[in-house]
């Protein structure tokens, strides 16, 4: 029997088609729009540049390397990190030059990635995530270590101490500008197709240790008679800010974050996860990721279902059907972040040793239409593939390339 392929339009996709099949003379549905990502993570060159000080050719072949994988992964986005401490993959006006290009904090790397990465990506069909930390300033304590001109450095009031890093207060309204000013800098000047923040707020609780926002609380939580209410509402205002801001900036832009998947246990509210995981974003970085997504502040979430099926603290098979009641009803899309990196990892529990584990959570997604894609951890993982656990996924689920849905 002939197959006869036309190609029509894709109803609001961004670049390219999709393809509408007939197979003796009956129609058959073009493939559904799916988000296919991966994360690319600059912070300590953990997947690009593979190291500091590379030329900018070489910087910029890797670069394109990266991109060229995605594609043949039949991959469509790519979530580019593009400002992991409170400094800059591009030219920016507010913040210096991240070391992780040159070496040095504020040296020039002769080429810009971040441009270079919004037009190569959409040479390939890629969608272009600029993926941002809000708050995190540096990995370590030291402020001198930062440039003198680092805005860290000239407000130093703004920054606290904390679990061996530095970072800015949220509870301060003139960091919550800052922080939202330097990160739409890159949304005025490029044509990303969406801002991306993944799961730092307030940073992961540290035992031992108390986030000395003393300050901040005294001069602007009078009104509050709990300091968990006056974090959870200093990230709020970040994200409602934030949203409203792309929209105005460059209306189409969309806003997604990517939170560690537990909002709450069971346990604490009733309205939370089957789960008993150690760490709850309401509750521990004080940001109310339920509660953005029904208020419709953010256009796609991507949790961070970084367990196996079956896992007894936090099952894959539990935060799914989670996830997809919480977005229901809502215009929020769900895509599911996946632990690539687990697998064939040494430590990891067997299932994870398993290179068929990842392609049985897109077959497990498959019977809940909500989920509308899933985002790999990360780059570096997509291109080695120890055990192919990568290559299974493509060879299950993505057979041909698809738009992301619109």
């Amino acid at each position: 029997m002939g197959r006869h392929i036309t190609r029509r339009a894709f109803a609001g996709g961004a670049a390219g088609a999709a393809l509408a099949l007939s197979v003796g003379g009956e129609a058959v549905a073009a493939p559904r729009a799916q988000l296919r990502g991966m994360w690319v993570a600059t912070v300590a060159n953990r997947d690009w540049p593979s190291a500091r000080g590379l030329s900018a050719s070489r910087q910029r072949q890797e670069l394109l390397d990266v991109l060229d994988c995605a594609a043949d992964r039949r991959l469509n986005a790519v979530m580019f990190q593009v400002r992991p401490t409170a400094d800059s993959f591009w030219p920016s006006s507010y913040e210096p030059w991240s070391e992780y290009l040159t070496g040095t904090q504020g040296r020039d790397p002769g080429w810009d990635p971040l441009g270079t990465a919004v037009r190569e990506a959409h040479r390939r069909g890629l969608q272009l995530h600029a993926w941002f930390n809000p708050y995190r300033v540096a990995n370590n304590t030291d402020p001198s270590r930062l440039v003198p001109r680092h805005p860290a450095r000239v407000h130093p009031d703004w920054v606290v101490p904390y679990g061996g890093k530095l970072y800015y207060n949220p509870g301060l309204p003139e960091v919550r500008r800052f922080v939202q000013d330097a990160m739409l800098d890159a949304v005025r000047r490029y044509a990303i197709d969406a801002v991306h923040w993944d799961d730092y707020f307030y940073p992961y609780p540290v035992a031992g240790q108390s986030f000395d926002d003393d300050y901040a609380y005294d001069r602007y939580g009078a009104e509050y008679n709990d300091r968990a209410v006056w974090r959870r509402n200093n990230i709020d205002l970040l994200v409602q800010e934030t949203a409203a801001r792309i929209k105005q900036i460059r209306p189409g832009t969309r806003f997604g974050i990517s939170p560690f998947a537990v909002w709450r246990n069971r346990g604490t509210d009733p309205l939370g996860s089957d789960t008993r995981a150690g760490v709850q974003t309401y509750d521990d970085l004080y940001a109310d990721t339920r509660g953005w997504v029904r208020k419709e502040w953010i256009d796609y979430i991507v949790p961070q279902v970084y367990w196996h099926l079956g896992n007894s603290a936090a099952d894959y098979a539990e935060l799914i059907p989670w996830w997809s009641d919480t977005v229901a009803g809502t215009r929020v899309r769900l895509y599911i972040g996946e632990a690539l990196y687990k697998a064939g990892a040494s430590g990891q529990p067997d299932a994870w040793q398993d290179p068929a584990e990842l392609s049985r959570h897109l077959s497990f997604d498959a019977d809940y239409p909500q989920v509308r894609g899933n985002v790999f951890f990360a780059a570096k993982d997509v291109a080695n593939d120890p055990i192919g656990a990568m290559s299974q996924v493509v060879a299950d689920h993505y057979g041909t390339r698809v738009q992301p849905p619109s």
